[in-house]
Parts: C-alpha cells; sequence; structure tokens
C-alpha cells in the first residue's frame, strides 16, 4: 500500500465502501428462506417461553416471511405456560387471516401448551401434539387481584372462592372466544368451555379422544405423513396439504426480535430499571462523572419503553419509586432507620405486585436479593451515622484540646510546639525542654496553653 499511487488507494476505498452499502439491506434485512422451486418447504416457527409483544412480532413475520416465500404449510411449534391476553390475540389473527396453513404442534415430549397456548392451538388449522405434552388451565387472570369469597343468601363469606364481577365479564369474554375458535375448526367447544372456567387441563391422548386435537405425532416427519391430503379451512375456503415431500425450515428471529425478547423479560425490565435510577442518583450525587449518568439515562429508557409493553401494575411501579427515594433520603438525611425502612416496605411490596401475570412475574430470588443489598447498605450508613455521633470533635481549633505534641525549642513561659504536622504557638507555666512531650489544655485565640505530660514530669 506504501508504494502504490494515491489514485489506486482512493480506488480501493471507494470500491469498499460500495460493497459496504450494497451489502447493507442484506445484514438488516429479516432472514431470508432459500426454498427450493414448487412450494416443497414448510415454515417451522417456534414458541418457547411466555408469549408476549416479542413472540407475537415474530409470529407475524414469520407468516409474512411464508406468505413472501410461498410456502406450503407453517409449523408453529409451542411449548409455553401461558402469556398475555393482548399478545396471544394477536397471534391468533395473524394465524386465521394466514394464506398458508398454520399447523400448531405442541413438541417435543414435555412441553406444554398451558392458558393463552391452548387458545393459539385451537384457532390453529390443525392442532398436534407429541406425546408426554398437555394443554388446558386457560381461565384469564389479571393483575391486583386475589381470589375472592362470594357471599351466600344470608350474607355470610361463602366457603367457596368466587371471581368479582370483572372476573366474571372477563371468564365470560374468554369462553366465547375460545368456543368460536373450536366452532371454527370443528373442535370440542365444551372441554374448551371447562378448561376456562374450571381450568381442567388434558394429556396429548386425552385429547385426541375428547376430539380437542386432530393429530398425534411423535416427530415432525410423522406429522407430515398425517397432515398429507388432509383438508383445511382457510379464510379464502378449503384447502387440501400436500405434505410428503416438503422441507421443514426453521424460521429465525432477527436481531430486533432478539432484543425485544431480552428486554421485555420481567426480571431484566426490573434490572434496567433499577440501575436505571441509582445510576442517576449516583450521577446527581456525584456530577461530572458523566458514565453513571449516561448508563443510568439508557437503562431507564430501555426500562420504561419495557413497561409499555408489559403488564405493569403502576401502584407497584409508585412504591418502587417511593421506597428508593425514602432510601435515598435516609442517607443524606439521617432518621435513624425510620424513613430507611420505610424505604425498604414500600421498594419490596411495589416489587411483588409490580407485574403478576403468567409467565410475566418478576422472580422472588431477585426482589429479595436487592432488598437485601438495599438493606444493607442502608444499616451502614445508619451505623455510621451512630458511630460519629458517638466521636467528639474532630476537627477545628477545639479537637486540638487533649492531643499531644512536641516542644521545638527550650523555653520558660512561651514557645512553639509541633503537633499534628504543625508549629503552634505555645505557654506553659513551667519550664519546657527542647523535644519534651507536652498535653495541651486549653486554646487562647492562635495560642496553645500546654503542660508537660505526666511520665515527662
Amino acid at each position: 500500500m506504501r508504494n502504490q499511487p494515491p489514485r489506486a488507494i482512493v480506488n480501493r476505498i471507494f470500491m469498499a465502501v460500495t460493497l459496504i452499502l450494497l451489502a447493507g439491506p442484506a445484514i438488516t434485512a429479516p432472514p431470508a428462506l432459500s426454498q427450493p422451486s414448487g412450494n416443497k418447504v414448510a415454515l417451522r416457527l417456534v414458541i418457547k417461553g411466555a408469549i408476549g409483544p416479542a413472540v407475537a412480532e415474530y409470529i407475524s413475520q414469520g407468516i409474512a416471511q411464508a406468505n413472501t416465500e410461498k410456502a406450503a404449510l407453517i409449523i408453529l411449534e409451542m411449548d409455553t405456560p401461558g402469556g398475555l391476553d393482548s399478545a396471544m390475540r394477536q397471534i391468533i389473527k395473524e394465524i386465521l387471516a394466514s394464506p398458508v396453513p398454520v399447523v400448531c404442534y405442541v413438541a417435543p415430549a414435555g412441553s406444554r401448551a398451558a392458558s393463552a397456548g391452548t387458545y393459539i392451538l385451537y384457532a390453529s388449522h390443525v392442532a398436534a401434539m407429541a406425546p408426554a405434552t398437555n394443554l388446558g388451565a386457560a381461565t384469564p387472570m389479571r393483575i391486583g387481584t386475589l381470589p375472592g369469597r362470594q357471599p351466600d343468601e344470608q350474607g355470610n363469606e361463602g366457603s367457596t372462592p368466587s371471581p368479582d364481577t370483572l372476573k366474571q365479564k372477563m371468564i365470560n369474554d374468554a369462553e366465547a372466544y375460545i368456543k368460536a375458535l373450536a366452532h371454527r375448526h370443528g373442535r370440542n367447544a365444551q372441554w374448551a368451555g371447562q378448561a376456562v372456567r374450571e381450568a381442567v387441563s388434558l394429556t396429548a391422548e386425552e385429547a385426541l379422544a375428547a376430539d380437542v386435537i386432530d393429530l398425534l405425532a411423535p416427530s415432525h416427519a410423522d406429522l407430515l405423513r398425517q397432515l398429507d391430503k388432509k383438508e383445511v379451512r382457510l379464510a379464502a375456503g378449503a384447502t387440501v396439504l400436500a405434505t410428503s415431500h416438503l422441507t421443514i425450515k426453521t424460521f429465525e428471529p432477527t436481531w430486533r426480535n432478539r432484543l425485544l425478547t431480552v428486554i421485555t423479560d420481567p426480571n431484566i425490565a426490573y434490572i434496567l430499571l433499577l440501575m436505571g435510577i441509582y445510576g442517576l442518583i449516583f450521577e446527581v450525587t456525584h456530577p461530572g462523572l458523566i458514565l453513571p449518568g449516561v448508563a443510568g439515562a439508557i437503562a431507564l429508557l430501555l426500562a420504561l419503553y419495557s413497561f409499555q409493553l408489559l403488564p405493569i401494575n403502576y401502584a407497584g411501579l409508585a412504591l418502587i419509586l417511593l421506597g428508593i427515594s425514602l432510601m435515598t433520603v435516609e442517607a443524606f438525611v439521617p432518621s435513624f432507620g425510620v424513613l430507611g425502612l420505610g424505604g425498604i416496605i414500600a421498594f419490596v411490596s411495589g416489587s411483588i405486585i409490580l407485574m403478576d401475570e403468567e409467565g410475566f412475574a418478576i422472580s422472588l430470588t431477585l426482589i429479595s436479593s436487592t432488598a437485601l443489598v438495599s438493606a444493607a447498605f442502608l444499616l451502614g450508613v445508619i451505623g455510621k451515622v451512630l458511630q460519629l455521633s458517638r466521636k467528639g470533635m474532630i476537627t477545628g481549633g477545639e479537637e486540638l484540646v487533649g492531643s499531644t505534641g512536641v516542644a521545638l525549642t527550650d523555653f520558660d513561659e512561651t514557645g512553639r510546639i509541633w503537633i499534628h504536622g504543625e508549629s503552634w504557638l505555645a505557654r506553659s507555666s513551667r519550664p519546657i525542654k527542647e523535644k519534651q512531650r507536652v498535653r495541651v489544655t486549653g486554646k487562647e485565640g492562635l495560642e496553645l496553653r500546654v503542660e508537660l505530660k505526666e511520665e515527662e514530669s
């Protein structure tokens, strides 16, 4: 390079920049599916874990990709404990409107399609399960409520827990929704209602016998074999599947979807919130460091973005902020634990009720750990305050009284002594010799009154 003319170097740089610009769309675009001709591909989408905004976006992208690539089939492989109602309904709308048949497959063995997963299974054009899997327990839950007891006719509290009016409305809506899905695909609507009202569950074998699912398949190969020549009902009308020679391709989530999956995890969002608040507090109390403030602002914004997508109880969020504020005030305006104890109680209470949706609850271990760290910090601050309160004066001229110094010269009444790294004018009622140790008994302006230490007398 050193011997090349400037024009050659410029040409090389221009070519490199051109290649980067041309490669940019390929880098940022969603992963493309390499499909043979003739609709010989089944696109596999995977749901593993709680169903939230990131999962809904991933499914939407996958269905759009299958339509673009003209895939013959979508296999929605699922293992979920449930999730958010809003995300579930978005996924179901995508499935019902999909021009490509969607087969919901609860797999591998040991997986489940609980709660929201049951609704998605009912909405799919074909419902299939692997052996040793289960589905059900589809009763809707909401944040901030506890099971109540309905009074009997005499006004006494009943013995059986019963939901309140709002809970009952939610259950009625959910039951009507899943029954409509069942009728659309000719599945067992009676059991679907029981799954909502009574939170019942079925194994894969029981589900097949009860006409809840269409197929029981131990593997993908067997699933494709059983699907061949099966008629399904799409939004555009009935169609017959041809799956005997399909190749299964997995659709991977984009980097944006992976990031969304991470930050919408309740525990990650909770940690980001705490990092953001403490980072900003540290920056305010130690101005000029910059890094804590920048990192705290970024973490707080990410947490707030996550919270708008998650089922947040704002009373819990307010309690967390109140708790942190009280603990911070305790560090600067000591109240001997009153503010700090109240802050810890508010912090723990708010953390517990912040999120309580299926699959979207904050780990109690994480809450306990952060509370213990905050309590330890608070106890350290209180202990330091108590220690300082027991100490005498340690600054200013009064601190010299009782201290020991050394005479710099011989003197009868006044002379100079060395004390605490400084030379002071001293007055004594007795003669003092050089290098004798003296004790300060008082202070008048810039002059110290001293006497010989007892061992020197």
